[in-house]
């Protein structure tokens, strides 16, 4: 059953402190990632990887509240056809998890857009390693990485949204303002026998890592199979300048 109120899932970009006022009532979940737990106490998910640093933890938890690792979001990424696919960093790890685990209607990300300006702040609590740009080969296409996710989120009933940023690596439409009732944007219409054709691919391709530790797996990936399939979800993703859009998809 979906949620009716949006979940909103939080990352580290400075405008991540919009979020930090906002009503929370206006959700029916607030995701937070690695060190976002800082920006509001009252957040109902923590997800981070293992490797995520032991001091950076909350040092407590408040009745109602979880940690998410990698046994809950791992499988959850599974069942989405894999990380490999999916991108092996934080925010679309969350959100595939919380496609799987929540149910939304709607998924609201703020502080997730991936923008590392080369002077400057690039985390609301100071310098921190910009994770989504490290070269790894489940990362080469932020965009399409992106549009994959709306697009099963789509199928289920669920409409991506990102908060209002000057620049982001995500194709989502822009929530504004944030946490207001977005029940008039219609759900992005892609291309489906695009989509299929990305799907198919991947699993020709058969680039599933149970574990989800693909980096340990004694094989080579091939990057010009993984940047087709990426074209693919890229091209099946149809923004309103180029078609309508429908309230569903199938």
């Amino acid at each position: 059953m979906l949620t009716s109120k949006p979940v909103l899932i939080l990352g580290s970009a400075p405008a991540v402190i919009a979020a930090r006022d906002v009503p929370k009532s206006a959700f029916s979940a607030i995701v937070v990632i690695n060190n976002a737990w800082r920006v509001r106490d009252d957040w109902d998910y923590h997800v981070a990887p293992d490797d995520f640093p032991k001091d950076r933890m909350p040092e407590s938890l408040l009745d109602g509240q979880q940690f998410i690792g990698s046994g809950a979001f791992v499988p959850a990424n599974n069942a989405y056809g894999g990380i490999i696919y999916a991108g092996a960093t934080m925010a679309f790890t969350a959100g595939y998890w919380v496609l799987s685990a929540l149910h939304p209607s709607k998924m609201v990300f703020c502080g997730c857009d991936m923008v590392y300006p080369a002077h400057g702040r690039g985390h609301f609590y100071g310098k921190g390693a910009a994770d989504p740009l490290r070269d790894d080969i489940t990362l080469r296409n932020l965009e399409a990485k992106s549009a994959r996710l709306m697009i099963h989120a789509a199928r289920q009933g669920c409409i991506c949204l990102r908060a209002p940023a000057p620049e982001s690596r995500l194709v989502f439409p822009q929530a504004d303002p944030l946490g207001a009732d977005q029940t008039s944007k219609a759900l992005p219409l892609p291309d489906m026998p695009t989509v299929l054709k990305a799907e198919q691919a991947e699993a020709d391709l058969g680039y599933i890592v149970e574990s989800g530790r693909y980096w340990e797996e004694n094989r080579i990936y091939s990057t010009e199979a993984l940047d087709a399939i990426d074209e693919l979800w890229l091209s099946a993703f149809w923004t309103k300048d180029k078609a309508s859009t429908s309230s569903s998809v199938a």
